[in-house]
């Protein structure tokens, strides 16, 4: 079961800020950080499987790297360079692996259904060389050198700072043998309808600056990126404590991770603004789609365009593949559970990504509220949100109880 203090710890990243020794133009988060390197990671994990025939270990990819944002927020106050440092030599990298284990989220972790607290604790002895890690070890380079370039304009004056920058690249070069990494560099000087998969990283990037709640003071302020992974992570967890097969754990995650992912292009419209005129909410769904398959779709292989689809289109209904080729949406919860969990019907929770989104959204405004930092609109928020979710249980899991840990 989820605890309030493992979700309390998940959402501290939204507060971690990244570069705070550096001149910045806007605040950068952890939680931010963190998405952008899942879905860069998404990125060369597919194009390894569909263009490189690569075998991916995709239910290892989430959760190292749950296990590793877990590990990073906790090692938190330690600089990037010393914490680098420290994990370069095994007997210290050990006792600083064990140390974030066993004191901070083994008691957490031991409380999630399926063993992934063995599975973290095994994770972090896993060899660099297997392609997971070395994914996501490009994935965290290539997320740190999009943040990197906007540092260092403004930071030119600042000592140090062409030494950071050649660790940034020396570091990514090292995953050239990465196909996917290779295209991206290589194509990010490009005009912008040449930039390919670098492109489609570089756009999803701007969900950043993206603010939730933007028209509300609010602290933590959040971005629509940080948020996307909260969402993802959540319904991770729901998705193993239901016993959620491998298929469905999957696109749990990479629904909630994807689920925002036409903002990059409409921005965070607020529900009360899509539902004041009659017919809005589909329209704002119609155009939505249509920029998606204009701008979105070109930078990517065509081989992906299904997926995503599956990710983004009525996301927020339950799913099923019929032979493989059809889609039916609006199962009941109780035939997701009983007849569809299984792999071959690539099932996925709408349901609960949609709650686990409206949870995100209740912790935003609460946190704030408890803060000092309150508004009409946050209180009106949260009342309508408990009002929907308070009381939920999803395929067996009691939803309201984590509504109830943040009442």
């Amino acid at each position: 079961m989820l605890t309030k203090s493992l979700i309390e710890r998940i959402f501290s990243a939204a507060s971690i800020e990244r570069w705070n020794d550096h001149p910045r133009p806007v605040q950068f988060s952890e939680m931010a950080k963190q998405a952008h390197k899942f879905i860069i990671a998404y990125v060369i994990a597919k194009y390894e499987e569909k263009e490189n025939n690569t075998t991916i270990d995709w239910i290892m990819l989430i959760e190292g790297g749950i296990f590793e944002f877990l590990h990073r927020v906790v090692v938190t106050d330690i600089k990037p360079p010393v914490f680098h440092k420290l994990m370069e030599k095994k007997e210290q990298r050990d006792k600083l692996n064990e140390w974030v284990l066993e004191k901070h989220l083994k008691k957490d972790l031991s409380l999630l259904s399926g063993d992934i607290c063995s599975r973290f604790y095994r994770y972090l002895y896993i060899d660099d060389t297997v392609i997971e890690k070395k994914i996501l070890s490009a994935a965290h380079y290539l997320a740190t050198k999009w943040e990197f370039d906007f540092i260092y304009d403004w930071s030119r004056r600042l000592y140090g700072i062409e030494n950071t920058q050649n660790e940034i690249n020396s570091q990514i070069n090292e995953h050239r043998d990465l196909k996917a990494v290779e295209q991206m560099l290589a194509s990010r000087e490009l005009p912008d309808n040449k930039k390919g998969l670098y492109g489609f990283i570089a756009m999803v990037g701007q969900l950043r600056f993206q603010k939730r709640w933007a028209q509300t003071p609010r602290i933590p302020q959040t971005s629509v990126l940080g948020h996307l992974l909260f969402v993802a992570v959540l319904s991770y967890f729901i998705s193993l404590d239901i016993g959620a097969c491998k298929n469905r754990r999957y696109n749990d995650f990479y629904g909630g991770l994807f689920h925002d992912l036409p903002e990059v292009l409409t921005r965070d419209i607020i529900s009360p603004v899509k539902k004041s005129v009659e017919g809005l909410d589909e329209l704002i769904k119609s155009y939505e789609k249509e920029l998606v398959e204009n701008q979105i779709f070109p930078l990517i292989p065509s081989s992906w365009h299904e997926e995503l689809r599956y990710f983004i289109e009525d996301e927020f209904s339950n799913k099923i593949y019929i032979d493989g080729k059809r889609i039916i949406s609006g199962i009941s919860e109780g035939d997701m559970m009983k007849l569809y969990n299984e792999d071959k019907w690539n099932p996925i929770d709408g349901e609960i990504i949609e709650a686990c989104d409206k949870l995100a959204a209740f912790i935003e405004a609460s946190t704030s509220i408890n803060i000092g930092i309150n508004s009409p609109a946050l209180e009106e928020g949260r009342k309508g949100l408990y009002a929907r979710f308070g009381k939920s249980d999803l395929c067996g899991f009691p939803m309201g109880k984590l509504f109830d840990f943040f009442k």
